[in-house]
């Protein structure tokens, strides 16, 4: 069974990845190897990434950050345990060979990964893998590769997302990318600027100078743009930036403050609170005909809306009960209904790309933590909490939330993701403090 695909310009710049063949799907008798995510504790899979084929000199080395970067993502999910190089009998073994498995077995791995880069006559490489079950001693999947050299990194994520997904069900998430507020200098000065990069921390890469107060970044759905707020001199403006050309567009000036502009599923509208007399409602803007129209009109601070992923409603806090909570609205407003009854505050509500649970800030007692419910306001639960947790944003398979936290003795906001079961949290590496994450759609 074989199939072309093509990974499209927005990606990176000068992409040129073209997946040429799926090769030999499992067997029905090995389709069962999966690693079980629907129990609240889980047991990582041991798998074994020997280092990848590579032939000498600089492919040599590419071979070798591919499979480390497969290693680092895999393990990254808390759903992989890789084994140990070290343990290996056969330390290398070339993709289009089988494996022998007895050399395996004992080591316990119940998935192996065998690999190999080669350069291309045109100046590209070639990378190409096999995912194998151990002790079917049966090949699952297979894929092959051509990028320019400086795309390695993209193709180890894919080769890393394409594993994922046929060992889990789902679809994974490495191929994506974090657009955050990079916070530098002293605390009583910092400079906050817009920042993006891979979501393990890599390729960072600077989208605004500085010079203005920037606020919560968003991506669209559908494409690699933002949206953000942004305060220069005493006017506020909402802007879109596309990722790939740099190219922004302001979309508004607003003699108010504005507060959390966000996408539609679509990425045709961009809904938004804006303060006017003491207290702030939210907005909905038609990117096509700039058209504004007003979605809720209460003497209350209706803040931080999120589009529901089908589009037909809109999750917004709001103090309109004497409490900071949840409400859930229509797309095109009218009467709303509050959605969260639990001690304590509510906040920054976003909806899951399932559609099936809403992530929220919640404050109380001192503290903040991050929880998830359903979006009638049951199941409430909560994920992870300390002295200031904040900003919760999906991994587009709403497998894992990335969120920011202060505490004491930090000096300043760092970035951290979470299962949402609740395990494998973990700090994500940026240059400087950081502050407000949001994750991007898959980058095909």
């Amino acid at each position: 069974m074989s199939f072309a695909r093509h990974l499209k310009g927005p990606a990176l710049p000068l992409l040129a990845v073209l997946a040429l063949s799926l090769v030999a799907f499992a067997s029905s008798a090995t389709a069962q190897l999966r690693v079980d995510i629907t129990r609240g504790t889980i047991q990582p899979m041991p798998i074994a990434i020997p280092p990848f084929v590579g032939a000498s000199g600089q492919v040599e080395e590419l071979s070798k950050n591919i499979s480390d970067v497969i290693t680092a993502d895999l393990r990254r999910s808390g759903l992989f345990a890789p084994v140990d190089p070290a343990a290996f009998i056969e330390p290398v073994i070339p993709p289009n060979v089988t494996p022998n498995f007895a050399n395996w077995r004992p080591l316990n791995a119940q998935a192996l990964v065998s690999g190999r880069v080669a350069p291309t006559p045109d100046g590209r490489v070639q990378a190409e893998f096999r995912l194998w079950d151990i002790f079917a001693g049966q090949q699952l999947t297979g894929q092959q590769f051509v990028a320019s050299a400086d795309n390695w990194r993209r193709v180890a994520h894919i080769i890393a997302d394409a594993i994922y997904e046929r060992l889990t069900g789902e679809k994974g998430y490495f191929d994506t990318r974090i657009v955050f507020v990079d916070e530098s200098g002293p605390k009583d000065a910092r400079v906050k600027r817009l920042a993006l990069m891979d979501q393990d921390g890599a390729n960072v890469r600077y989208l605004t100078s500085g010079q203005d107060l920037v606020l919560t970044p968003r991506f669209s759905p559908s494409r690699q743009e933002i949206t953000y707020a942004a305060l220069s001199g005493d006017q506020w403006q909402v802007y879109l930036l596309n990722t790939e050309n740099g190219q922004r567009e302001k979309i508004g000036n607003f003699s108010n403050m504005t507060f959390s502009p966000r996408f539609s599923p679509d990425g045709q509208k961009v809904v938004m609170s804006l303060a006017q007399g003491g207290n702030s409602n939210i907005y909905l803007l038609d990117l096509r005909t700039r058209q504004m129209t007003r979605l809720t009109d209460s003497p209350s601070i209706d803040t931080a809306p999120s589009f529901s992923p089908d589009g037909r409603r809109i999750v917004f806090e709001s103090d309109r009960g004497g409490s900071q909570q949840l409400y859930v609205m229509s797309a095109e407003g009218g009467q709303a209904q509050r959605i969260s009854f639990g001690e304590g505050r509510y906040a920054t509500p976003v909806w899951s790309p399932r559609g099936d649970a809403i992530a929220f800030t919640k404050q109380g007692g001192g503290r903040f933590a991050i929880g998830v419910m359903a979006p009638d306001g049951s199941a409430e639960r909560i994920i992870t909490e300390g002295f200031h947790n904040e900003g919760p944003t999906w991994a587009p398979n709403g497998r894992v939330l990335m969120f920011f936290r202060d505490q004491p003795g930090s000096g300043g906001p760092q970035l951290y993701s979470v299962d949402i079961t609740g395990y494998n949290e973990q700090r994500v590496p940026t240059p400087n403090f950081a502050s407000d994450p949001a994750w991007s759609p898959p980058l095909d």
